[in-house]
């Protein structure tokens, strides 16, 4: 038998002479259950909404981008190509030319990021599914059209249903600027607005998609790319098919195959390179989250501090009977520490069954719905071993050291 850890559960569950002991034992027990629970739910919450935006993004950005490693423009051709264009395991190879540009629309003017995509890309978008006014076409017969983000659109004065066209400027690659003419130095196309998108706000302010070839005759160019994208396919899926966010196995299996088949001449990006200031931002937001709510669980471990004191203080005379009795200093004070650390992992506990029930009941379910109109219904949670694992730890580090403090004080020689 564990003596230590049988007289600490003793005395957590007996009855103290001064019933305020027991009154704080129990609140500082209550309060870690609260906050374990929170933080569970919390941080799930958090991972709800992150799948959320990752798997918006993933309509945007592809699983794979290869740009060039020297210079803006490249032109795709050589075996390499070739081969990735029958690879059965991508869904999708589309070839971008991307730039920003100027914009005018029945004389509104913005700046914004014209985006050049091929014949591929038009017939199987899964940025056809974002569409909120107008449809997903870039050709209406013959005639080139756009599609133009929802706050491009707005600050333009952009609405497919209008018939006006908008005129998308760049500056002439091979003429200089003419003073006395600058128009003359200005490459223009025109067409009509399709449809507006809508992903989220920072690609709604700028992003415009438009047919490559009138992408390749505004910047002055006939077969090169800014890029390629490529979509990987599921098992079973084949050429054509959306596979949303892909396997992060895979992704790194076919990076790896790029840059044996490409050389240094390209890098090729995943999709955390594609957009790392973001994908690390809500990576520190996590962290921030985490750590806000770390905190407040030591706040509430203060009580636990405060009863075990008290408890010391009762159990004076049962300390000098152990020690009467041969108990070392090490042992007295390892009862107490057990005493003080059973009350927070009894919190500990109880939170964890509270807080995982609550997530996972909440992501099957989805009892709790989203107020107003969004995207999903009810609040995305997504639960996962790690956030488990860290508020275990976390959480046992702080009710352990919370419990070790006052008993090194108060019990001495």
């Amino acid at each position: 038998m564990n003596l230590p850890l049988f007289i600490a559960g003793r005395y957590l569950f007996a009855k103290k002479s001064h019933n305020v002991i027991n009154t704080i034992s129990a609140i500082s027990s209550i309060g870690m259950a609260i906050g374990t629970a929170a933080l569970i739910i919390i941080l799930s919450v958090y991972n709800g909404f992150d799948s959320l935006v990752r798997s918006t993004l993933s309509d945007v950005e592809p699983d794979i981008l290869i740009v060039p490693a020297k210079g803006k423009v490249f032109v795709p051709k050589g075996e390499a190509f070739d081969w990735m264009d029958s690879n059965d395991a991508y869904s999708e190879v589309c070839h971008i030319l991307q730039e920003n540009v100027f914009m005018d629309y029945d004389d509104h003017q913005g700046i914004a990021k014209a985006k050049g995509v091929d014949a591929g890309y038009e017939e199987d978008s899964p940025l056809a599914s974002h569409i909120v006014n107008g449809q997903f076409s870039l050709h209406r017969g013959e005639l080139p059209q756009m599609v133009v983000g929802a706050g491009l659109a707005y600050k333009l004065g952009i609405n497919p249903a209008f018939l006006s066209l908008a005129t998308v400027y760049f500056p002439a690659r091979d003429r200089s600027i003419s003073l006395s003419n600058p128009a003359a130095s200005i490459e223009s196309v025109r067409m009509k607005p399709s449809g507006v998108f809508t992903v989220n706000q920072n690609i709604d302010n700028e992003l415009v998609i438009l047919p490559l070839e009138e992408m390749r005759q505004l910047l002055g160019y006939e077969e090169e790319v800014s890029g390629i994208e490529i979509r990987l396919a599921k098992p079973g899926e084949g050429k054509g098919a959306h596979s949303g966010m892909a396997d992060p196995k895979a992704v790194r299996k076919a990076i790896k195959e790029l840059k044996l088949k490409l050389g240094d001449d390209f890098k090729v990006l995943d999709r955390f390179q594609q957009n790392t200031s973001l994908y690390k931002m809500m990576r520190y937001e996590k962290a921030a989250i985490f750590m806000i709510l770390i905190f407040i669980i030591i706040i509430i471990a203060f009580n636990i501090f405060g009863s075990l004191t008290m408890l010391i203080i009762e159990k004076k005379n049962d300390i000098e009977t152990y020690r009467s009795l041969g108990a070392t200093q090490s042992l007295v004070r390892r009862i107490f520490t057990l005493e003080g650390w059973l009350i927070s992992l009894l919190g500990l506990a109880a939170g964890l069954a509270v807080g995982i029930a609550l997530a996972l009941i909440q992501q099957h379910f989805g009892l709790i719905k989203m107020p107003g109109s969004f995207m999903v219904d009810s609040y995305p949670v997504i639960l996962q071993a790690s956030d488990v694992l860290l508020t275990i730890v976390g959480v046992t580090v702080i009710g352990y050291v919370m419990a070790i403090i006052p008993v090194r004080g108060n019990i001495r020689q």
